[in-house]
């Protein structure tokens, strides 16, 4: 006579017992995420490791609140680069001539404004318009003359480079308006009662945190609803916090010393604004497509010629509006503004996520891409490092940055 006896296995612990298996749980969520997220989130890390190792190095004055508004105020026109530079190179192109339109357009500012007495708004929006036709006519040589972007805009940067010269007459213009001056270096106005911090700048940073957590929480129901792969709670509640912990962070820096640069709503603005098309917009989907799969996205309809001509375009007003906050940060246009400008939206972009093979990258990738070199050039600066070994560790910085990517993508595939 034989019995059967049924092994049994131990019921897992219920959730919220047991804090060190919670624990070991969140932090293996955690794990889990970042290795299928690591192009998103490596560089993130990475900034939030420069910022401490900075801040350790310099006894705390990294992240002192004076510095804090001009390590924004320092990098404003490279990031609003960055943003359009992106969108390039998400398309599959690339743009050697963003400086000197920097350049070339603060040239075209000073004339307007000092040479001819032309009211300062109104000669923004025309220094606005010569950048879009600039940048339309870039993209009209690539897109329907099928000439390749680098070699167009190699040909732009000698020519506008050259304007620039011509204009200024090898000399700098300035000043420029105070009105103009205050929108590239001022703040945002107070307002209400004295409570020792910048009240605007409070309620801006507090909208800002509200903001972006109905945007995630919107973004992860409507990938939901289409049944794609989300977070798990934990990781996303974790994310949450950690953003608003990192805007609130600032918030209160800003706030305690002179509040937000308009500079910086300027680009709160271009940030909100361009990732909202690039998440949501037709227009967004296609720049993705024609740069990750250019004879595909023709099969299925996508207008590549008009998509990039609207890409190369935006550039064009994009760097327009570099080149006066530029211009009128300095109070002069200079023949020699916009040296590598470039160069550092491009190392930016690649920094911040872009792939060589186009196809990838975010807005907020690019901003996050102009803050690794923004605080590595101001670190750097405060702990005396020469400009020398600055220019050979951001070099380095972005090879390993590039070579991140490759192992990536290698890692992904097999």
């Amino acid at each position: 006579m034989s019995t059967d006896v049924t092994a049994k296995t131990p019921a897992p612990a219920p959730p919220g017992k047991g804090g060190a298996a919670t624990g070991d749980g969140l932090l293996q969520l955690v794990m889990d995420g970042m290795r299928r997220n690591m192009r998103q989130y490596g560089m993130l890390i990475a900034l939030g490791l420069i910022v401490v190792l900075f801040a350790v190095w310099t006894d705390g004055d990294l992240l002192l609140p004076r510095n804090v508004s001009n390590l924004v105020l320092q990098n404003s026109y490279i990031l609003i680069l960055a943003i359009g530079m992106m969108l390039v190179i998400i398309a599959g192109h690339i743009d050697l001539s963003v400086g000197s339109l920097t350049a070339f357009v603060g040239s075209m500012a000073a004339v307007f404004m000092v040479k001819q007495d032309i009211p300062w708004p109104l000669a923004v929006v025309l220094c606005l318009a010569v950048g879009a036709v600039a940048g339309a006519i870039q993209g009209f040589f690539i897109a329907y003359g099928g000439i390749p972007s680098f070699i167009v805009t190699l040909a732009g940067m000698l020519i506008f480079r050259g304007l620039t010269e011509i204009f200024l007459e090898g000399q700098t213009l300035g000043p420029f308006p105070e009105g103009l001056q205050k929108a590239a270096n001022g703040f945002l106005p107070e307002i209400g009662p004295n409570t020792n911090y910048h009240n605007l700048t409070l309620l801006l940073g507090f909208a800002m945190i509200a903001l972006v957590i109905f945007q995630e929480v919107r973004d992860r129901k409507r990938q939901q609803e289409f049944n794609l792969d989300v977070p798990p709670a934990k990781l996303f509640l974790l994310k949450l916090v950690a953003i608003s912990a990192a805007v609130l962070t600032l918030t209160m820096l800003l706030a305690s010393y002179k509040g937000a640069p308009i500079v910086l709503l300027i680009l709160g603005v271009l940030l909100v604004g361009f990732g909202y098309v690039m998440r949501n917009a037709i227009v967004g989907r296609h720049i993705y497509a024609i740069g990750g799969n250019l004879p595909a996205a023709k099969l299925s309809g996508v207008k590549d010629k008009k998509v990039t001509f609207l890409v190369f375009l935006n550039m064009g007003m994009l760097a327009a509006l570099a080149g006066l906050v530029f211009a009128a940060r300095f109070n002069a246009a200079s023949p020699k503004a916009g040296l590598n400008f470039e160069l550092e939206a491009i190392a930016a972009s690649f920094i911040g996520g872009a792939s060589m093979s186009g196809g990838v990258g975010t807005v907020l990738g690019a901003i996050i891409g102009g803050l690794v070199l923004g605080v590595l050039n101001n670190g750097m600066n405060l702990v005396g490092i020469g400009t020398d070994w600055q220019q050979v560790i951001k070099g380095l910085v972005l090879l390993a940055a590039v070579g991140f990517d490759v192992w990536n993508k290698r890692k992904v595939g097999s």
